[in-house]
């Protein structure tokens, strides 16, 4: 490896660091606002407001053929998969820590491994098998069936770890036949119309700072998606894709300070073995020859 290359790497590492840092702070004006408003609500307007940037940038972008998707089933199942998922981890962030819903949805990897074998075809040996068997082992720990009471929320996160990994590995199934474009406009436009028609029945007045609040988060989901994609550009994707895990050193510092929680031995010893599992079919999937779609490391960003 060159020294160019060493450079580009760390820069796409400093940049994908700074797109989880953007992330962590998304969830944690998520988290606040779910305080005063239903997750529906501030969906509808992180979604409405964003629809803007998204409509300037497909009228930049050169296309070749409309906006109707040539796999419609496909994307259909992606933007039903994609809506749910944001759904129910705005949710999760709402009723739990967030050193916890960060636990449960590192767990994303190991369902796109999985996913991935009747969706790519992939074929998943025995040593990525063993470490998608520790990472759900990590979940166990985390949720602690029996011990512990489930809420809503611990199946809300879950639910969205399996949704965003049926939305990425649908988006990797896709990446040869369909528009990027199209990918991304179609859930944007769901959420406007789902949230929109939900909106009736859980609206609550909104102050001009709460507003402008969800403008922010719209604005930084944005800017944190195109930083996170250029990192993968500038970096390896074995070098890029495990900086995701820095969000949970996010979310254990502003739990602290922001809403005085303090992750306990079992959700930081589950969360532990999930970033292992995880780490591990990253690096595994890196290795010439043991993938022949690379779902996780394509994954580049959040959905």
């Amino acid at each position: 490896m060159t020294k160019a290359d060493h450079s580009q790497n760390l820069r796409g590492a400093i940049l994908a660091l700074a797109a989880m840092g953007i992330f962590a702070t998304h969830d944690v004006i998520v988290k606040h606002l779910a305080t005063f408003f239903s997750p529906a609500q501030v969906i509808f307007f992180s979604a409405l407001i964003s629809l803007p940037a998204v409509t300037v940038y497909i009228l930049r972008t050169r296309m070749d053929g409309s906006l109707w998707p040539r796999n419609p089933g496909w994307v259909a199942t992606r933007t039903v998969a994609a809506t749910v998922a944001t759904l129910s981890a705005f949710y999760a962030f709402g009723v739990l820590p967030l050193a916890q819903t960060y636990a449960i949805l590192f767990a994303t990897p190991i369902f796109i491994t999985i996913l991935s074998i009747p969706l790519l075809g992939e074929q998943v040996r025995l040593r990525r098998w063993c470490a998608v068997l520790a990472g759900l082992a990590g979940v166990m720990i985390v949720l602690r069936p029996g011990q512990a009471s489930l809420s809503l929320g611990h199946l809300a996160a879950l639910l969205a770890a399996c949704m965003s990994a049926l939305s990425m590995t649908i988006v990797r199934k896709l990446s040869k036949t369909e528009r990027p474009v199209v990918l991304m406009l179609y859930p944007i436009l769901a959420n406007i119309l789902v949230m929109g028609a939900a909106l009736p029945f859980v609206w609550q007045p909104l102050q001009g700072g709460q507003f402008g609040l969800m403008a922010v988060i719209s604005v930084m989901g944005l800017i944190g998606t195109v930083m996170s994609i250029l990192s993968y550009r500038l970096a390896e994707a074995a070098i890029a894709a495990p900086m995701q895990y820095s969000q949970i050193l996010w979310a254990i510092v502003y739990g602290a300070l922001i809403f005085h929680e303090f992750p306990d031995l079992a959700t930081l010893t589950g969360a532990a073995i999930i970033v292992a599992s995880g780490l591990y079919i990253v690096l595994r999937e890196a290795r010439p020859g043991t993938s022949d779609h690379q779902p996780v490391l394509d994954s580049r960003a959040r959905s």
